[in-house]
Order: structure tokens, then C-alpha cells, then sequence
């Protein structure tokens, strides 16, 4: 495994601020009858959430698909070790035939392919069906990883009632809401319109300026091919939209400091009267990822010597 950087690189596209000042607190993973579950199935639509509590406890990603042997292999051993660590961590499991753009996001190339989230950044587990306890020995290893991150929360298990959990969780604003509830159903055009109108009624509300960039963002990667977007970054690294489009996908990747480098390069080369679009962008994905993270905070000081 290699150590992730705190921060997420995609934060769900939604406010979820309540977390963001509870980063100890429980959170319950998504189910279909609004019981905490510890596997559960997820979605292009629905991964966002996915990111988000895996800024309280560990996600593991299952990328699998039903013709595939070695999955259903593996797959119920995951289940197992994962109710039996009782919280600790939840999985969730990916048919990469329904979901191509997370498929495309971890770059499965062949599956089952594994990976973790630890506050929204990727670290790879394994790849193919292997023996359970070597799973057992990885996940151990993913668990103190999270800890040295500050994610060590579980899901609530318990008895609570649906009052203690409402009072533990702040309301979010209205429109953070909207855009919340749109997310969690796919719809990325009334969640844009939501924070957009949040942003008209409070220019300085940074978290629906960040939902708003996130939101855009996979607006954009929704519509590309991973291999004709590279292809066509590769032979024309003076388009500005090839190589907006190939910093795109790196950041939904996960591959940020490849991302800011390629606008970066690109910024430098261009002259000064065509770099407006690329700064726009390279600011605003400077708050999908996060103005405190150590590679935003990078990428800016590169900007500054370059601007000035």
C-alpha cells in the first residue's frame, strides 16, 4: 500500500460540512432501507457519498463483475473479513459493466480489482482473487494507515434512534441539501443550480463554491473516454482543451499532483493573452481538492513564480 496525502481529492460533490467539524464521528454507510450497512453496493451517481464517509472510516472498493470468476472468488471472503472487523471499515462493491466511470476513474484494467479510500485518496489493496488471510494481514495494515490519518471512526451498529442521530448531525443549508439530494439520485444539473444559487445568495460560502467545482468536474468526466482523451493530450500538448480534459480525469483519478503539473506545463507555455481559461480552471480545481492541501499549496507557489 502507499500512504495517501490527507485531503480528498474528490470531496462528493456535496457540502458535508457536518462531517468536515466531526471528522471523530460515526457515520453509517449508504443502504437501501436507512439501516447502517458494512457492504454495500455503489454507483457512478452515488460514489460521492462514498468519498465523503471515507473521511470517518475506511472504504474498501470492490471493482468486480458478474462474468468474472475470480470476483465471486474473492468477493465473499472481503464480506467476511469486513463484518467480522465489526465497523471498522466498510466495503463497497463496483460492477464495473454498469458503472464505467468509476471503472475508468481506478483504471481497472482487470478485475477484481481492490482499493481503499482513506479520506477520499486511493491506495491500492491487491489485484485478482487472493487468500483470505492475506486480506486479513492487508486490511490490518489499511487500519493503521487510517488511524496515522485521523480516520478511525466506524459505522454505528447499535440501537440508536433516528433522534439521537438527527441531533448528532447538524441540518446542512437548504441549498446544500438540494444539491445533496440531486447528487445521491444523479441529477448533477439541479445540484450545480443549487450551489450556484447558494453562491448568488452568499458569494463567500466556500463550501458551495468547492460542491460547485466538484459537481463540474464530474460533469466533465462523465463525457470522456479515457484512451482518446490521453491519445489526444499526447499529440497536441498546446490545445488547452485536450489537456484540461487530461487534467480532468487525473484529478478524478486521484493522480492530483499530475494534474496541477499538467496545466501547470501548459500555463507556462502558453502566451499571456490565451492562459485566463487554464488559470480558471487550475483555481478551480485548487478547491475541489483543498486550499490546505500540501499539493495545492504547491501547485499555487509554482503559479505565483509564474505569474510573477
Amino acid at each position: 500500500m502507499s500512504n495517501p496525502a490527507p485531503g480528498a481529492v474528490l470531496r462528493g460533490a456535496v457540502d458535508l460540512s457536518g462531517l468536515r467539524q466531526r471528522s471523530d464521528a460515526p457515520a453509517s454507510a449508504p443502504a437501501g432501507d436507512g439501516a447502517p450497512s458494512l457492504v454495500f453496493d455503489v454507483t457512478d451517481a452515488t460514489f460521492g457519498a462514498v468519498l465523503e464517509l471515507s473521511r470517518t472510516v475506511p472504504v474498501v472498493v470492490d471493482l468486480w463483475a458478474e462474468w468474472c470468476g475470480p470476483c465471486k472468488q474473492l468477493g465473499p471472503v472481503l464480506e467476511k473479513v469486513v463484518t467480522e472487523l465489526g465497523g471498522r471499515l466498510v466495503l463497497a462493491k463496483v460492477d464495473v459493466d454498469a458503472n464505467p466511470q468509476l471503472a475508468q476513474s481506478f483504471r481497472a484494467q482487470t478485475i477484481p480489482l481492490v482499493v481503499a479510500l482513506i479520506a477520499g485518496q486511493p491506495v491500492p489493496l491487491f489485484n485478482g482473487a487472493v487468500p483470505e488471510q492475506q486480506v486479513r494481514d492487508v486490511f490490518a495494515q489499511l487500519l493503521e494507515l487510517a488511524a496515522q490519518h485521523g480516520v478511525s471512526g466506524s459505522v454505528p451498529m447499535g440501537d440508536a434512534s433516528e433522534d439521537e442521530e438527527a441531533d448528532a448531525a447538524p441540518a446542512l443549508p437548504p441549498l446544500h441539501q438540494e444539491a445533496f439530494d440531486a447528487i445521491e439520485v444523479g441529477d448533477l444539473d439541479r445540484a450545480r443550480a443549487a450551489y450556484e444559487q447558494a453562491l448568488v445568495e452568499n458569494p463567500r460560502d466556500a463550501d458551495a463554491r468547492a460542491g460547485l467545482g466538484q459537481v463540474k468536474l464530474l460533469q466533465r468526466a462523465a463525457g470522456l473516454e479515457l484512451r482518446a482523451v490521453r491519445e489526444r493530450a499526447a499529440a497536441e500538448p498546446l490545445n488547452v482543451a485536450a489537456q484540461l480534459d487530461a487534467a480532468d480525469l487525473d484529478l478524478a483519478g486521484g493522480h492530483v499532483d499530475d494534474a496541477f503539473a499538467r496545466i501547470l506545463d501548459l500555463f507556462a507555455a502558453l502566451p499571456g493573452d490565451e492562459r485566463t481559461p487554464v488559470r480558471e480552471r487550475l483555481l478551480e480545481l485548487f478547491g475541489v481538492v483543498g486550499d490546505t492541501d500540501p499539493r495545492v499549496v504547491r501547485a499555487r507557489g509554482r503559479l505565483s513564480s509564474l505569474l510573477f
